[in-house]
């Protein structure tokens, strides 16, 4: 099938199997698939608006058993650097959030051999006796450590969890979901299924998640369909997803080096997830690792969100790749992409709306 007939194919709002996706992520033009990606995104989205969420990330430990190769960030335990916030500075951290009008709480962290499940179910009813907050923490790694260490299951420990206060998942974890990629770069790290299952049963006891992929990590452009088709497989039966996020790998400081993917690459894979992921409500841009500029370009690629504040990001900013943004900027750089900009909560509800300014005097 042709690229013309594949992209008619997908604006007709059919189904793109595996083989038509790679066949259009080796063939087809950039502004061929932008195209596509933006009609899709405008169906689902008819209005002009473009959201972003005032949050904050906790990195509440760097301390890690996992020494995934692409992670700038971990320190083992007993290495120099290496560190666990106490509850008190937590709780100031999110203050200092909610002051700036927070409404969601990012919290991931390593996987600490001495953190048992007693420790989060603490530090989340104590979040939750504080502060208002939707509690968007704990990635599914994050989730089967606790249980392997605790000896519990990944369904009692997502229940206690949610118990305590967690309120939902962010997808961070996944890179690609394909074992023959993970055993290169994250070992350790839970396998493709655990992930999937942790996001299942989230989903089976009422909760949602996000979904994420890490690309360029050396992984084969098959391989990123795959995972795109895991996620959209997961979404089919459990619709646990509100957003799906892609972003490139940072090779700054890590293990396992290389060239991280340009602008090019990283809006042709953000066009191929939302032509793809057609059960998926919200795709959302990474201004986070590749800066402003190219954040608004992907409004236009397929993305409806332009992500959050990040008041605080520590993980890509230990590669050396440390970008930062107000509210204020994430309003006028929705605005001058031509959308009006809307404050949401982590489950897309619109808080605030921000008109754009007429840009030309009548």
């Amino acid at each position: 099938m042709s690229v013309a007939d594949l992209l008619k194919l997908s604006l007709s709002g059919a189904r793109l199997n595996p083989d038509d996706a790679l066949n259009l992520l080796w063939r087809a033009a950039l502004p061929e698939v932008a195209w596509a990606a933006d009609k899709i995104c405008s169906a689902k989205h008819p209005a002009p608006i473009r959201s972003y969420v005032i949050d904050r990330n906790v990195n509440y430990t760097n301390i890690c058993v996992s020494g995934c190769r692409f992670c700038a960030f971990y320190r083992r335990p007993g290495d120099s650097g290496g560190y666990l916030l106490s509850t008190d500075q937590i709780v100031g951290k999110i203050q200092e959030a909610v002051d700036l009008g927070a409404t969601q709480i990012l919290m991931q962290g390593g996987l600490h051999p001495d953190l048992r499940i007693e420790y989060y179910e603490d530090l989340l009813n104590t979040i939750k006796s504080h502060f208002d907050v939707q509690i968007h923490s704990l990635s599914a790694p994050e989730i089967v450590y606790i249980a392997r260490v605790s000896s519990l299951s990944i369904l009692d420990t997502l229940s206690r969890l949610r118990s305590s206060g967690l309120d939902s998942l962010p997808g961070g974890g996944a890179e690609i979901l394909v074992d023959k990629v993970r055993s290169r770069v994250s070992p350790n790290k839970c396998s493709a299924d655990e992930w999937v299952e942790v996001m299942r049963l989230a989903g089976e006891i009422g909760m949602r998640a996000t979904a994420t992929m890490v690309f360029g990590m050396g992984e084969e452009l098959a391989d990123r369909i795959e995972h795109l088709d895991r996620i959209r497989s997961l979404q089919d039966d459990t619709n646990v997803f509100t957003a799906f996020i892609a972003w490139p790998f940072q090779p700054g400081n890590t293990k396992l080096k290389g060239s991280a993917a340009g602008a090019h690459e990283y809006l042709r894979m953000l066009a191929m997830s939302r032509i793809y992921l057609d059960n998926i409500d919200n795709i959302q841009a990474s201004w986070v690792t590749q800066g402003p500029a190219v954040a608004q370009v992907a409004m236009r690629f397929g993305a409806n969100d332009i992500g959050s504040t990040m008041i605080e990001e520590n993980v890509v900013a230990a590669t050396g790749v440390s970008h930062r943004m107000s509210e204020a900027d994430l309003i006028d750089l929705i605005h001058s992409a031509g959308f009006d900009a809307a404050q949401r909560t982590t489950l897309y509800e619109t808080i605030k709306l921000h008109k754009r300014r007429e840009m030309i005097e009548q």
